[in-house]
């Protein structure tokens, strides 16, 4: 947690209100609150295209994208003025709007789901002065839509806000998860038949599901998610954190700032996450007020049952086919970490005719909070997490590096004999070089893993104030004639980091997975 203060700041700029949590356009310009105008993104959308999906982590604003379209295709002009969409749209057209969300609440089963979307379709038939006599979801959502299309004489415009959330929120529980999928396939299938009557459709989520799992043959759906262009579409710019938030600048680190919450990018301009930045001139303090918000468990389950390195999951390269590969029986971790928000782009490469891209964490919030909720499970205790956290810091400071083998080697011996009998990712090495990893990060340390070098691969580098700590990891077991420290010295790993100006330490960690617990603990000063 930091508190943001500087010196000699200039005097503050007048300051509007913070639109935390406010999700309706009117209110925001109504009543005074900081917009970020999104109108010129949302008219390019409309101008372009008619069918489309985007999937954004939650809490980015996606909401008042939505209810900013409802807004324009209903043309209540007044709203906009001042805005981009003010002199670009054709205020003389008016258009019905369907607005369908699944944002509040939490259903349980197919009878919960089909009763809110009929009490929705009831709220739809009363504000659009139709009367549907259909009495299944599919058959009365079909009515809704042409009936509407009939009396107005304008096709329709069809907003569906959180169109998974029935799926994600029973994403434990398969049999649940797989029947929302389908109750939710018999509502959005009426789409494709619809065509006709179909202004305009735009889907909003967290996850990209298949289209065929879900969407029964709505092929034409174009999918933004990966769309350069509006990458931006969601999230604020480093342009308007300067510009339209500029009052709230006065007396924080705009470095700090940004350190903490920017980074999140979908191959166009990197954004902030909105609900942090306006946490954060509220509180005047950076701290991680998004993950603190909803507690990603599910993820975290996951990352604990496989084998999945944890160093690793901030430096891996995807294709397309990875990022957007999630369904009830299919959930690739790093497909899940990435829709999430907890993984992003930090850039695109070619490999022959094949495009990758190269995965990291956005941001400091996003590993410190992630890897202090993957230390929890081990720990089993927020208190002594916090106390073990604490007192790296501190043994850090003071280069103890004989407290460093106590710290780690109580901690490997703290947990339960039952953890290591239930969770298979204590059968593979790389467990034990991520719990290191997860304590360092887990204190916002600048870290590096499988750093490459003309000798071979480091384990892992940690730069804490003028030092620069270099790990070299072994499981006895696997290869008991190499000795961890030995390699650090014989691969000449420390010529890389020579020209730094930090002081180097070596230090060879070696484990045993038998004895569960570190078996040898070298350090040497360069």
């Amino acid at each position: 947690m930091n508190t943001l203060v500087l010196s000699e700041s200039p005097a503050p700029m007048p300051r509007k209100k913070l639109p935390i949590g406010i999700q309706t356009l009117r209110e925001i310009l109504e009543d005074g609150f900081y917009y970020v105008d999104k109108t010129g993104i949302a008219i390019q959308l409309i101008a372009t295209g008619k069918y489309y999906f985007l999937s954004r982590p939650r809490r980015f604003g996606k909401s008042l994208f939505l209810d900013t379209l409802k807004e324009l295709f209903e043309g209540n002009v007044a709203l906009f003025k001042g805005l981009a969409a003010e002199k670009q749209w054709d205020w003389s057209q008016k258009y019905p709007v369907i607005r369908i969300s699944f944002t509040g609440g939490v259903l349980r089963n197919r009878v919960e789901l089909d009763q809110r979307i009929m009490e929705m379709m009831q709220d739809s038939q009363q504000t659009l002065g139709v009367c549907c006599q259909h009495k299944s979801v599919s058959g009365q959502f079909g009515e809704l839509i042409a009936l509407t299309h009939k009396k107005t004489q304008q096709r329709v415009v069809v907003l569906i806000d959180e169109y998974d959330k029935p799926i994600l929120d029973n994403i434990e529980d398969r049999a649940a998860a797989t029947e929302m999928r389908e109750g939710l396939k018999n509502l959005y299938s009426v789409l494709k038949g619809a065509d006709e009557h179909l202004k305009f459709v735009f889907l909003t989520g967290v996850s990209k599901f298949s289209k065929v799992s879900l969407f029964s043959g709505l092929n034409n759906l174009k999918d933004m998610t990966l769309d350069a262009r509006y990458s931006a579409i969601c999230g604020y710019t480093e342009h308007d954190v300067d510009t339209v938030f500029a009052p709230e600048l006065f007396d924080l680190d705009r470095d700090e700032i940004r350190s903490w919450y920017n980074g999140y990018n979908w191959l166009g301009t990197p954004v902030y996450n909105p609900h942090d930045l306006l946490f954060c001139f509220d509180e005047r303090r950076c701290r991680s007020f998004w993950f603190e918000s909803g507690t990603p468990s599910f993820l975290i389950k996951l990352l604990t049952e496989r084998n999945n390195f944890i160093p690793d999951l901030g430096t891996f390269r995807a294709d397309s086919d990875l990022l957007s590969t999630f369904d009830v029986d299919n959930i690739p971790v790093e497909a899940l970490m990435f829709q999430a928000g907890y993984l992003t782009i930090e850039r695109q490469e070619m490999q022959g005719q094949d495009t990758l891209y190269r995965m990291g964490y956005p941001n400091r919030e996003v590993i410190i909070s992630l890897h202090n909720s993957l230390l929890d499970t081990l720990v089993q205790s927020k208190r002594v997490r916090i106390e073990n956290r604490t007192r790296l810091y501190d043994i850090l400071d003071a280069h103890n590096l004989s407290a460093m083998q106590e710290l780690f080697t109580a901690f490997f011996d703290s947990i339960p004999t039952d953890w290591y009998r239930n969770n298979p990712i204590a059968n593979y090495e790389g467990y034990y070089a991520g719990v290191f990893y997860s304590y360092f990060a887990a204190l916002g340390l600048n870290i590096t893993v499988e750093d490459s070098s003309n000798k071979g691969r480091l384990d892992m580098a940690v730069r804490f104030q003028k030092r620069i700590l270099l790990f070299e990891f072994k499981v006895v077991e696997l290869v008991p004639e190499g000795r961890a420290l030995a390699q650090l010295k014989a691969k000449n790993y420390a010529a890389k980091y020579r020209s730094s100006g930090c002081a180097i330490t070596l230090i060879g960690v070696e484990f045993s997975r038998d004895a569960r617990n570190i078996v040898a603990f070298e350090a040497e000063e360069l």
